[in-house]
């Protein structure tokens, strides 16, 4: 694979699934693009039978999008979620 293509299909970071009551709630992906950091993400309603998505959030590095989980993750324990990573 050339180096443009591997930029453009991005390095995963890291993944964190969010589970209430064994149900999956969240799931969170950073993926690294070189010149940006992204976090897609799939939200799971009670209601639904499939995850909606939310976002993509873009993020200048890994640094601010890994911040913007963190931060992410504490709401969701403060909420009673187990974290995990995936």
């Amino acid at each position: 694979m050339s180096e443009g293509a591997a930029a453009a299909a991005g390095r995963e970071l890291f993944t964190r699934v969010a589970r209430k009551d064994g149900r999956s709630v969240a799931l969170m992906r950073a993926i690294d693009y070189g010149v940006e950091c992204v976090i897609e993400t799939e939200v799971y309603p009670p209601s639904a039978a499939t995850a909606l998505r939310a976002g993509p959030y873009t993020f200048a590095d890994a640094r601010q999008a890994t911040a913007f989980v963190t931060e992410a993750v504490e709401a969701l324990m403060y909420l009673g979620c187990d974290i995990q990573a995936a």
